[in-house]
């Protein structure tokens, strides 16, 4: 979004009195609010819920979009509120009205859960669509999701790897380890073990618990690669590591200890 943008949101929202600033005052006014935002996301991640609160309240006053998806964030997981999906939803609304990407995602995704609205896969792919397009990677993971386990739409691996792989390809963690699943169970491509792990080391590169899983899977199975428990093992252990409970009960099988 470009500064010319970000001021033009935020007039909208001003008093009518603050409508008539100079733009010099203008332009100060919303480099106000992004310090404001920076110190609402840094209580926001701290914990500081009640700050952090405060702070997205006030910066909605001035048409901030990210602390009205915020907002949506708190009510919807509880988070120094009670747990309200209908807020959350509304003001999801308010954000995505005002083109914020995640909003619109959020939304999807209360769809998808039937959490404060009625449960509708359409209507969550429509709310990703609209999230995707606007280059949100986590719907374009979503979109993937849907695709490839036939929810809302028929079952089509080509759409779901299509929309993985954009999601790959925009940093998305999880979607990068879903391109590598499909290679491996041969999903609307061929089954390419090679593939898999390239795909499983990008995720576990990235610090992804599952596809550090999955390579060890790979190794233990001796799929794509010469069997090798030692590497299975040290591939679990880094999983388990992180708290997959798979890989723990991987090593316990092996007799081997975390």
């Amino acid at each position: 979004m470009s500064p010319a943008t970000i001021a033009l949101l935020l007039l909208s929202g001003l008093p009518a009195q603050a409508q008539s600033q100079t733009p010099s005052t203008q332009s100060q006014t919303a480099i106000d609010v992004r310090a404001m935002m920076a110190r609402g996301i840094q209580a926001y991640d701290a914990g500081n819920n009640s700050v952090a609160f405060d702070i997205f309240n006030h910066a909605v006053l001035f048409g901030d979009l990210n602390a009205m998806m915020y907002l949506g964030v708190m009510y919807g997981t509880a988070r120094g509120v009670d747990r309200d999906y209908a807020m959350a939803l509304d003001w999801f609304n308010r954000a995505a009205a005002g083109g914020n990407s995640q909003a619109m995602c959020n939304i999807g995704l209360l769809y998808y859960q039937g959490l404060g609205a009625v449960k509708d896969y359409r209507v969550a792919m429509s709310w990703f669509l609209k999230a995707a397009s606007a280059g949100n990677t986590e719907a374009m993971f979503n979109l993937g999701v849907l695709n490839r386990d036939g929810l809302g739409v028929d079952i089509n691996y080509a759409d779901a790897m299509k929309w993985f792989h954009k999601a790959a390809d925009g940093g998305d963690v999880p979607a990068t380890n879903a391109m590598g699943v499909f290679y491996q169970q041969g999903l609307g491509v061929s089954l390419d073990y090679a593939q898999a792990m390239s795909w499983y080391r990008r995720a576990a590169d990235a610090g992804y618990d599952t596809a550090m899983f999955n390579i060890g899977v790979l190794w233990e199975g001796g799929l794509g690669v010469e069997q090798n428990q030692d590497q299975a093992i040290n591939w679990y252990r880094k999983a388990a590591g992180a708290g997959n409970e798979r890989a723990k009960a991987a090593l316990k099988s092996l007799g081997v200890k975390n």
